[in-house]
């Protein structure tokens, strides 16, 4: 016959091994709090909105610099790509930023292959930067969008490009400043 103390203790031992191999009751590992998003699908039913006409704009100007070297865009290409679930999964894989980014315009090109693959091309404003680095798009509706430009140090046009990107909203029939 087991007595009392004897079987406390035996009871007590299994009970510290089984709480030294249970998971813990506090919060779990960083990373393990949600599973990972699935990944972000192209579909032109969410570029939909960016299509209406509306009432905004978007009054842009080139002011980078890297210390004292100006960057300009000049003449270069300025698009405008609406935000939709996939576009900013795509930013995030480009630019590692959903916000603004500055960087070199190979190491973009470099990112492409691992961003989300779909063509957002018919839904994209397109616009050039004129002879003081100001752009500007009009008739936009309410909405978040990204612009990006490839600007290069001032008077080098061969020069190794910087991609600059800045997430803009518009909302409310004005038009909005931007600088990047």
């Amino acid at each position: 016959m087991i007595r009392l103390p004897l079987l406390s203790a035996v009871v007590l031992a299994a009970l510290t091994a089984a709480a030294c191999v249970s998971p813990s009751l506090g919060p779990p590992p960083p990373g393990r709090a949600r599973p990972p998003a699935p990944p972000a699908v192209f579909s032109p039913a969410d570029f939909a909105w960016s299509q209406k006409p509306g009432r905004n704009g978007i009054a842009g100007h080139v002011v980078y610099s890297q210390g004292s070297t100006r960057f300009s865009c000049s003449g270069a290409g300025v698009v405008l790509t609406p935000e939709t679930r996939w576009s900013r999964s795509r930013m995030a894989a480009l630019y590692g930023s959903v916000e603004r980014a500055a960087l070199p315009a190979a190491e973009v090109r470099a990112r492409t292959p691992g961003a989300p693959a779909g063509d957002a091309g018919p839904f994209v404003k397109r616009t050039t930067c004129d002879s003081q680095d100001r752009f500007s798009f009009s008739g936009l509706p309410d909405g978040a969008w990204y612009a990006i430009v490839l600007a290069r140090p001032a008077g080098q046009p061969r020069a190794e490009g910087v991609a600059l990107m800045r997430r803009v909203v518009t909302r409310g029939g004005r038009v909005t400043a931007l600088d990047l």
